[in-house]
């Protein structure tokens, strides 16, 4: 099994979360723009106003991480291939993508509760758990389709919330 990075490399990812999310009008975003629509700052060779996305008013596009989840899906589920080149890969790219978020997010909460003191039990739990979330074969957009993402992804959001009586409480 090859774990899963959780660190974002935009330059091996197809510009998802500028596609496949929404974002409103506020104080982290300029404009309003709808799910599974570009960025209208989306050009061909990347963001237009990368390099200026604070004071244009994009600072929700800074504080965005998808935890690697963008390159797995372009890379590894679709192997390279991207919705720039075939526009038919949108709209599966986005469903990959949408899943492969909350994974990616539920992967990277198991490690942090690596640091709890745990009883055995859970603890194998939670490395039953990665595993899980990390199948062997990698994820296909048809596990995607039938559900398995999602199911391994309650799986995980179930035992972290069974988790609240080991973490310490802040006063």
């Amino acid at each position: 099994m090859t774990a899963l990075s959780l660190q974002a490399d935009c330059s091996r990812c197809a510009a998802l979360c500028c596609v496949v999310l929404a974002f409103d009008r506020g104080e982290m975003f300029a404009f309003d723009k709808p799910a599974c629509e570009p960025c209208r700052h989306l050009a061909a060779d990347g963001c237009q106003v990368h390099a200026d996305r604070k004071p244009l008013g994009f600072r929700g596009c800074i504080a965005f991480d998808c935890a690697g989840a963008g390159q797995y899906v372009t890379q590894v589920m679709f192997g390279g291939r991207s919705w720039r080149d075939d526009p038919d890969l949108a709209r599966p790219m986005g469903e990959a993508f949408a899943t492969m978020l909350a994974v990616h997010a539920q992967l990277g909460h198991l490690h942090q509760s690596r640091s709890l003191s745990l009883p055995d039990e859970m603890q194998q739990r939670l490395c039953e758990l990665e595993r899980a979330l990390q199948p062997a074969a990698g994820w296909t957009l048809e596990d995607v389709r039938a559900g398995r993402a999602e199911k391994a992804v309650a799986e995980v959001r179930a035992f972290l919330a069974s988790l609240r009586p080991f973490v310490a409480t802040r006063s």
